[in-house]
């Protein structure tokens, strides 16, 4: 079959179109022919290095397709059957193996192009708004990169929730996709210090929380913009690593809390990948959650993807196609 392999950590040249051996499923786990793969940025964390794993490797961790061929103990799925999973290296490929407890069935009405677009980033938003800190109504949240892959479904989840919702985006072709989804302001960061209109719209008061994925770049601002008590959520630094701080600061900017989680941890037992997928999916297929698919490339182009989706530009989700 075809890959993508990284035979040593770098830029995007070093992934590798090559012909690489059909894996065969072990007991407990499935093959599945891939139809569309989910590109998100810990792949270019891995492939530059900054995390670090044993090469060579393929990357790609999110995929949508058919079930191809079964280990034994899998009474759960069949051959045919459309499944999606995350969080499972290798799928930058046509083929994958997958451990059956990390499987989901994606039901009629969803494509394998928006079940592989909602998986990783539609159960991270999930678990943002449900779970590390549980939305409610009245609840006022500061949402970065709100037109993104997963800042879009963020904002969306929020409003089902009743808070209001506070975007930043960079531009305004993405400040109206960032309100399309539901957020009641939205700030351009590139035009005005979003500090400065977070303290302006809150009348001074803060936010609730801040769900940052950017970093490095918004981390010390995300925090002044926070009431006595609020929660600075860090889930992905697109513009690179906070540097490490002193833990006072939380005290003297009002008994903040900060937590860096992860989609792991979040689903961490098949009862709590299925509620999340379970909910992500169905709301796909309700037309309830919206999946904005921004642009798909070729497996064989994924250097180029990954170029694209380095450069911060994207207004939703990158795929690959086999």
């Amino acid at each position: 079959m075809k890959a993508i392999r990284v035979h040593r950590p770098g830029d995007e040249s070093v992934l590798q179109y090559e012909d690489v051996p059909m894996p065969e499923p072990a007991p407990g786990t499935v093959r599945v022919r891939i139809e569309a793969t989910g590109l998100n940025f810990i792949d270019i964390y891995q492939r530059s290095g900054v995390y670090k794993l044993a090469t060579p490797f393929i990357p790609g961790q999110e995929a949508a397709g058919v079930v191809d061929a079964l280990g034994e103990g899998v009474p759960v799925f069949y051959i045919g059957q459309r499944v999606a999973f995350a969080s499972v290296m290798g799928a930058y490929a046509e083929y994958a193996v997958v451990p059956a407890a990390k499987l989901v069935a994606v039901p009629n009405g969803v494509s394998s192009e928006t079940a592989a677009a909602a998986m990783l980033q539609g159960m991270t938003a999930h678990y943002l708004a449900h779970s590390t800190f549980e939305l409610k109504k009245g609840h006022t949240a500061l949402v970065h990169a709100a037109a993104g892959g997963t800042g879009s479904l963020l904002v969306q989840i929020a409003r089902k929730h009743g808070a209001f919702i506070i975007g930043t985006t960079s531009t305004e072709e993405k400040a109206q996709i960032a309100r399309a989804a539901g957020a009641d302001e939205v700030i351009l960061y590139t035009q005005k210090d979003f500090e400065v209109e977070v303290k302006r719209i809150t009348n001074g008061r803060g936010v609730d929380v801040v769900y940052d994925s950017v970093g490095k770049d918004t981390f010390e601002k995300g925090l002044n913009c926070l009431r006595p008590r609020g929660y600075m959520v860090l889930y992905g630094q697109s513009s690179g690593a906070v540097p490490p701080f002193d833990l006072q600061i939380l005290n003297a900017k009002g008994s903040l809390f900060v937590t860096r989680p992860s989609l792991g941890m979040y689903t961490a037992t098949r009862e709590e990948l299925l509620w999340r997928a379970g909910d992500v999916l169905k709301s796909a297929a309700a037309g309830e959650l919206k999946v904005n698919i921004d642009k798909t490339f070729p497996l064989s182009e994924a250097a180029e993807a990954h170029r694209y989706m380095a450069g911060r530009g994207t207004k939703g989700k990158v795929l690959l196609i086999p």
